[in-house]
């Protein structure tokens, strides 16, 4: 038997608020690392295009963009199940 911790219908449409805001705000965070990192791109071609230098802002932003990403689209929600059996894992 699994139910989400968010039960009544205020704390369902509590989580659902959240849910759109963080699906929200990823949005804005994926549009701002297109682009800055595509006027990044623009510079480094435009000054000659030696090594690619962007492609640190592009790792290092894009793996916050991912952590961002499961967080907003992977990560389940606490289930009373989960609850259930981390009292019973504390217990021993």
């Amino acid at each position: 038997m699994t139910h989400d911790v968010a039960g009544t219908e205020s704390e369902l449409r509590e989580a659902a608020i959240r849910s759109l805001r963080k699906k929200r705000d990823f949005r804005t965070h994926l549009l701002a690392y297109f682009l800055v990192n595509g006027l990044l791109i623009v510079i480094w071609a435009v000054t000659g295009a030696g090594f690619f230098w962007p492609l640190f802002p592009l790792a290092g932003w894009g793996i916050a963009v991912a952590f961002n990403a499961w967080d907003v689209y992977g990560r389940r929600p606490i289930t009373e199940e989960d609850i259930q059996r981390e009292q019973a894992r504390l217990r021993g």
